[in-house]
């Protein structure tokens, strides 16, 4: 799933086609001249010879349009013999000619992308955002504007093109028919347009908007980090101020999605009303730069490690760099590493480093196969136990408080689960592991993650609101609860914890009304609860599986527990910190599923013998991915140790019978 973290930075308008009967000449574009990013001038009437142009406006920036450049790319091989001319033409005033050299040179562009510095063309054709087309028949009259597909959104991809607008109007159009859908919502960014009237608010950058940036949005909008644009200079943020507006305004940034109602987190990331208030005004008075000789230096932030001293331990996640194709779908990729460790590790701290902050949605990193524990193998999803550590876009590491530690027994594997969002070019990705260890006789408290699942999902087809809840077993032992993470992917709807205390009424912990897989939040209580025996922790969730579900991969489709994101999972992360000669009395999958979630589909488990007799289906003695039934496609890749594609009867047989 190209889960969205970087568009979730930009907010679009809403998916709405707006059919026409008629085509929608309601405007003739007058020739312009624009110069490319090398200085040459062109004419649109230097493509007169042409039946069509397609015009489409275009921003380095903005994560659409970088996945939409590839795409524009391929229309123009396809058409231009047919006579239809492309032209791309950026009229934001935050990209640098240098900047559009590069996108033209990553996306192989070959038709003329031009700049449009004082936005006049991009007012002669109504555009808003990037990207955004528009085609023009022989008269140079728009007939079709709008997006080009609907492939890719804010938050959601498809595997393809369920309407393919752009192409469909050049096909009508070339058959000498009218257009059917001649205008659709564009979804984007907003164009960067130069301020036309004088700024003359009292709210300035330099001496109101610029800390608001540095203490809420420059920790991820700075460069090499996950946002789409950096905010570290009043040249960039004036370019974005429209849009940094209109995310505000939605509440779409900075990116929280828990419910105020309930329980105070230490990373709570909410603008104050105040704050709010101060960017609404700086932009309504046009965004007013200031002195800018005062305007606050923006903080220094580490390289890399987040925490000040480097780790005891750097593990990568294999030897060479994955490769990060540069659109489609990218399954969940695994990688299983053996530490070495002959003895128990104590972990104080740990920070997953991401090698490549533009592809990597997030990491997750499980410690399995101690001595006398879990075969790592095993691994098919996160609710198994031994999680150890993460990265979700935004996320800053901490150290445990003194005397708290995670514990990594001898001989475990380390498994990397990493989620790839492709971002329009090719990329690759080392990403790896730091560890901080701590003195093991100074641990009074061990940290387990519990893993809350609700594992016996059977979501009917264009069900809007299946519900799931877990519940763990009593507590046996007084515990610290540090934190909260729900899981789950694409077509997960809300997502909400409650506390059942022994004897008392049970208590909202954590709310989150609309729950976005975008963004793998970790909610950290400012202040550590204590929870007494018999506690138990009762998670409910809820999935959208219909068609109102832009993200919904596949309405049609019932939808089991599985790794991939087109699979779904209901999973109620949470820490707790556990009296060191207690901490065996609790299970990291302390799991006690209600019996009103339907069974599993599938039935039990059978061994591999067996599998292979019954699913051997060219009885070539080995089992395909096409052969694999469903069940066992959410292991396949762990289970296929030669990846050759197949599994045998040796990793058959590592299947357990039962």
């Amino acid at each position: 799933m190209l889960s969205w973290k970087s568009l979730a930075c930009v907010l679009a308008a809403s998916i709405v086609l707006i059919a026409n009967a008629s085509p929608a000449a309601d405007r003739s574009i007058d020739d312009f001249t624009l110069p490319d990013f090398r200085g040459q001038q062109h004419k649109l009437s230097d493509s007169q010879d042409k039946q069509f142009v397609v015009v489409a406006f275009l921003g380095t920036e903005c994560p659409l349009a970088k996945l939409y450049g590839p795409r524009l790319v391929k229309l123009s091989a396809e058409y231009s013999a047919k006579g239809v001319a492309f032209i791309g033409i950026n009229s934001n005033l935050q990209d640098s000619l240098t900047e559009l050299s590069a996108y033209a040179r990553q996306h192989s562009i070959e038709f003329p992308l031009l700049k449009d510095l004082d936005n006049k063309v991009a007012d002669q054709f109504g555009a808003q955002r990037t990207p955004e087309v528009f085609v023009l028949d022989r008269n140079r009259t728009i007939r079709y504007r709008g997006r080009i597909d609907d492939q890719w959104g804010i938050g959601y991809v498809k595997d393809k093109p369920q309407h393919s607008e752009l192409k469909s109007a050049l096909d009508e159009l070339l058959a000498n028919k009218d257009v059917t859908i001649s205008k659709t919502d564009p979804i984007g960014c907003l164009i960067g347009r130069v301020r036309k009237a004088p700024a003359s608010g009292t709210v300035t950058y330099s001496s109101h908007i610029a800390a608001i940036f540095q203490k809420r949005c420059v920790e991820c909008h700075r460069p090499g980090e996950i946002g789409p644009f950096t905010l570290t200079s009043y040249d960039e943020a004036v370019g974005w101020a429209s849009m940094i507006d209109e995310v505000v305004d939605q509440e779409r940034m900075p990116p929280w999605h828990a419910n105020p109602k309930f329980s105070h987190f230490a990373n709570d990331r909410r603008l104050s009303d105040e704050e709010k208030s101060l960017i609404h005004a700086w932009v309504a008075g046009g965004a007013p730069a200031g002195d800018l000789a005062l305007a606050p230096k923006t903080p220094e932030y580490p390289s890399g490690w987040q925490i000040p001293t480097p780790p005891d331990l750097v593990i990568k996640m294999r030897d060479k760099p994955f490769e990060v194709a540069a659109t489609g779908e990218v399954r969940y990729q695994f990688f299983m590493v053996d530490p070495g460790f002959t003895e128990d590790k104590w972990v104080q701290a740990s920070e997953v480093l991401p090698g490549n902050r533009a592809v990597v949605h997030h990491v997750l990193i499980f410690a399995r196969g101690g001595v006398g524990g879990e075969k790592p193998e095993t691994l098919r999803d996160g609710a198994g136990g031994g999680f150890l550590s993460g990265y979700v876009p935004g996320f800053r590491t901490k150290p445990y408080s003194p005397g708290m530690a995670k514990r990594i027994p001898a001989g475990s594997k380390l498994i990397f689960q990493v989620h790839y969002t492709p971002n329009g070019t090719k990329q690759l990705d080392l990403s790896q592991l730091g560890l901080w260890f701590a003195d093991k006789d100074t641990i009074t408290h061990e940290v387990k993650s519990i893993a809350n699942a609700a594992k016996r999902l059977e979501i009917p087809p264009h069900d809007s609101n299946y519900k799931a809840e877990a519940t763990t077993a009593a507590l046996s032992t007084p515990a610290l609860l540090l934190c909260l993470s729900p899981h789950m992917h694409v077509r997960g709807k809300d997502f909400r914890y409650e506390i059942k205390w022994p004897g008392q009424p049970e208590e909202t912990l954590l709310d989150v009304p609309h729950y976005d897989f975008n963004w793998q939040t970790t909610y950290m209580l400012s202040k550590p609860l204590p929870l007494p025996v018999g506690t138990r922790i009762y998670s409910v969730a809820h999935f959208d599986n219909s068609t109102d579900n832009l993200s919904n991969p596949d309405p049609n489709k019932t939808v089991r527990w599985g790794d991939q994101t087109w699979d779904e999972m209901m999973i109620g992360y949470f820490d707790l910190a556990i009296p060191r000669a207690d901490a065996d009395k609790v299970s990291t999958e302390n799991t006690n599923t209600p019996a009103q979630n339907p069974p599993a589909a599938g039935g039990p488990r059978i061994d591999g013998k067996t599998l292979l007799t019954m699913f051997d289906k060219n009885s070539d003695g080995k089992i395909s991915r096409e052969e694999a039934p469903d069940r066992l496609k959410d292991a396949f890749i762990l289970l296929d140790f030669n990846r050759d594609g197949h599994l045998d009867d040796t990793e058959l047989a590592r299947i357990p019978s039962r």
